[in-house]
């Protein structure tokens, strides 16, 4: 029977990024908001490992995060990656949202769901580490402060009572070429994530506007300079309470405490020409949108 998960994207509420370790990962810390806005993953049994994405990413499939993450679970349960998954992407890539990684934690999901795993395994958390920095959050969601390179869950945060409005304009930022960017750069002073935690505790969307910060945005900047105009006509919205970068970009995004608010300055970035729409937080992650079933 197949399978269909949403894959939840994300937004960087709060990222702060050090320097270089030596495992070749930057030390993070970052709160992340889970979305309402994904891609849908499906799943079913098959007699082989499949991937179909549409629209096409552009990668052959041993470099789509979703094939390493059924590899992973087929190594970590000693069981044939033997599943055809198709992503319907909703989530454009190379925008800072973490629809890739979110894709990989539903493949994860799917398959723990397929064969019966509980999702407190560690083992399933195991594989979302060993994908990359990004691939634990969407499996757990919700709203969470992470360290480490960012796989470290430090502490649960309510979800924030606002609308986001996001944008993106037609030109990716690469992720690795945006921490080569940071290197050259260097990194900038953060305040720490007090301000953003505190915000959220309290429930104050204006003052977790005024806290937003992103330590990556520079160095977006300097890749692709056409992002400075979008964050800045996001700011300038009516109703806009802050405005950030989406993770390493290309993406930024607004907070508004009003829908109305949010769904204007989305439409007007629509008529500039850029993709943008509006997303809620969101609780849980691709382990909650699954259940135990027998393939």
């Amino acid at each position: 029977m197949p399978l269909t998960i949403i894959a939840p994207a994300k937004l960087n509420l709060y990222l702060a990024v050090g320097a270089r370790r030596t495992d070749g990962y930057h030390s993070v810390t970052t709160v992340l908001l889970a979305l309402d806005l994904g891609d849908e993953v499906a799943m079913q049994a098959a007699p082989t490992l499949s991937l179909e994405c549409e629209p096409a990413v552009g990668v052959p499939d041993e470099q789509n995060l979703a094939w390493k993450a059924a590899l992973g679970m087929s190594e970590a349960f000693g069981r044939p990656a033997d599943f055809a998954i198709r992503v319907d992407k909703r989530v454009p890539a190379g925008a800072g949202l973490g629809g890739g990684s979110a894709d990989a934690a539903a493949v994860i999901a799917g398959m723990a769901s397929a064969w019966g795993v509980p999702g407190d395994d560690l083992r399933i958390d195991a594989v979302a580490s060993s994908l990359g920095a990004d691939v634990l959050f969407p499996l757990h969601g919700g709203c969470a402060l992470y360290e480490g390179r960012g796989e470290e869950f430090a502490c649960a945060l309510p979800l924030p009572r606002a609308y986001f409005a996001i944008a993106r304009g037609s030109e990716p930022v690469p992720t690795g070429a945006a921490y080569a960017a940071l290197d050259r750069l260097g990194s900038v002073p953060a305040p720490g994530p007090d301000a953003v935690v505190a915000a959220l505790e309290s429930g104050d969307a204006a003052a977790l506007g005024a806290a937003l910060h992103n330590g990556m945005t520079a160095a977006a900047l300097d890749l692709v300079p056409a992002i400075a105009p979008v964050i800045a006509a996001m700011a300038a919205a009516p109703g806009c309470l802050g405005a950030a970068l989406c993770g390493s970009g290309s993406a930024v995004f607004g907070v508004f405490a009003a829908e109305a608010e949010a769904v204007r300055a989305a439409s007007d970035a629509r008529r500039r020409g850029l993709w943008a729409t509006v997303a809620r937080p969101t609780a849980g992650g691709t382990l909650d949108r699954t259940a135990p079933a027998t393939v």
